[in-house]
């Protein structure tokens, strides 16, 4: 595709047009009221035509259920808790895909990190032939592991192309911020990139093969010939246009912007070169030649984590039909991005979520669900669009109306850092800070509060006032016990 040089006049302001306001149509609702999931972070379909969806939960369980607004009962298909490590945020059971052939031979595919080395394992399991709701752990055939220098930057989806068969997974950079080891440009690694795997005849000897048009197929420097594309940072979700067979992929940005690309064999997109389409560091000049800019972006002012999401061909919002839809994990902006290769997109806020977003998934008619997540480990939905009145969009639910957490400044930041954030009304009101892992760090405020504008401090120190060291911490209002928002933050020492 040449659309990527196409329009290099626009590129440059994609950011000013995602305004935070915009005529709604759409809401959230919850899609099965009588469940609910501890830490969800994928949703997928067998495509088998039994309409049960499946959920993962990141420390190790996939749960699956009829696809029923009224279902109660859940089976657990898998449960590998005692190999998968979740100890810090970006770790756990993080991906799930299907077979193509998965009504014949039951198999299905995992992504996971694990311990004692730290690394990412894909694994294949088969369902069992007496039960199509259980899968064996003791079935697990590994397909590949990638070691891995850092805990964060795992990516961790995987997908079957709707045009090829192959099985597609995403390779972060490793971490740490920055990509210190340079993993991104370096295809000596399977890090940093989109990889490609023949899994279609697996088996312990040759658990997987190289497709023969993969784009370092036969080179002699040495590249890793799994690498489809590269130049990603962490490219938590991505899926394939069921239509158009496009991959599109959402890579979480690390200091300034987010961004969306639509992949192609052999493209390098940039990281750690350029985030997004500014040179990396920011401020920073570079050689862009031969790199591939996003299609989108969007700045920290409108979010901090992208979640990529799906192309819409569901049956409910047919306004919809055709755009790309995607939100911001951590402050819940949800927009529909219109897109064919040739004309400028067309970007538009659908909603503001009173929650985070880990991920999106589609059943098996192409109806879009999404999950609400906990970094705490509560229990939390799976949520559907239904259509509403047109109206201005206002964030969903007292969580949103009635508190504001505003960005923290400086961010990056050493040694202190300020919280702004706002009550509509009086509130009984908690902030504290937590690690990357979820545990608490630091109470800043708990008390009551009156209607107003107030400012925390945080000195980088925890309850026992031990300085903390240079990572991404969290910071968290909670109102009356119950409300609550967070935001994310780089202490840097």
């Amino acid at each position: 595709m040449l659309f990527f040089k196409r329009f290099p006049h626009w590129l440059g302001f994609l950011t000013l047009l995602a305004s935070p306001y915009a005529l709604a149509q759409f809401a959230l609702q919850e899609a099965f009221p009588n469940l609910s999931f501890v830490q969800p972070v994928d949703i997928q379909n067998a495509g088998d035509g039994s309409n049960r969806l499946f959920v993962i939960e990141k420390r190790g369980r996939i749960l699956v259920f009829n696809n029923d607004e009224q279902v109660s009962d859940v089976d657990t298909l898998l449960d590998i808790r005692s190999r998968v490590d979740a100890s810090s945020s970006e770790e756990g059971l993080l991906g799930l895909a299907f077979h193509p052939d998965f009504s014949q031979n039951r198999y299905f595919f995992v992504n996971y990190t694990a311990a004692s080395p730290n690394r990412s394992v894909i694994a294949r399991y088969r369902v069992s032939d007496s039960d199509p709701n259980y899968a064996s752990p003791d079935s697990e055939l590994v397909i590949i592991t990638l070691d891995k220098p850092f805990t964060n930057h795992n990516a961790g989806q995987l997908a079957f192309s709707p045009v090829d068969g192959y099985l597609y997974l995403s390779a972060g950079d490793g971490g740490d911020g920055g990509d210190p080891l340079n993993n991104g440009q370096n295809r000596q690694t399977l890090l940093g990139s989109m990889l490609r795997l023949d899994v279609n005849n697996a088996s312990l000897a040759e658990p997987y093969r190289i497709p023969p048009d993969n784009p370092f197929v036969g080179n002699s420097e040495g590249f890793r010939e799994e690498i489809w594309a590269y130049g990603l940072r962490n490219t938590w979700r991505f899926s394939f246009d069921a239509q158009r067979g496009w991959l599109w992929a959402g890579d979480v940005g690390q200091s300034a912007l987010e961004e969306i690309d639509i992949l192609e064999n052999g493209g390098n997109y940039g990281w750690r070169i350029m985030e997004a389409n500014q040179c990396y560091p920011p401020g920073s000049s570079c050689d862009t030649s031969g790199l591939k800019l996003p299609i989108w972006q969007y700045a920290r002012n409108l979010g901090q984590s992208i979640t990529g999401g799906h192309v819409y061909y569901g049956p409910s919002v047919p306004a919809l039909n055709g755009r790309y839809i995607y939100a911001d994990y951590v402050t819940g902006r949800m927009w529909s991005l219109a897109y064919d290769g040739v004309n400028p997109p067309d970007n538009t806020l659908l909603l503001q979520a009173g929650f985070n977003i880990s991920t999106f998934g589609v059943d098996e008619s192409g109806e879009l669900f999404l999950a609400a997540y906990s970094f705490n480990g509560g229990r939390t939905g799976i949520y559907r669009f239904e259509p509403t009145s047109v109206g201005l969009v206002e964030p969903p639910g007292p969580a949103v109306r009635d508190f504001q957490l505003l960005p923290n400044y400086p961010n990056p930041f050493n040694p202190a850092t300020r919280i702004p954030y706002r009550l509509i009304r009086p509130a009984t009101v908690e902030i504290g800070i937590y690690g990357a892992n979820g545990n608490r760090v630091r109470s800043l405020v708990s008390g009551a509060k009156g209607a107003g504008t107030y400012t925390a401090v945080w000195d980088g120190r925890n309850d026992e006032g031990v300085s903390q060291a240079s990572g991404v911490y969290f910071y968290q209002l909670r109102v009356d016990g119950t409300a609550v928002d967070s935001r994310r933050m780089l202490l840097i020492k």
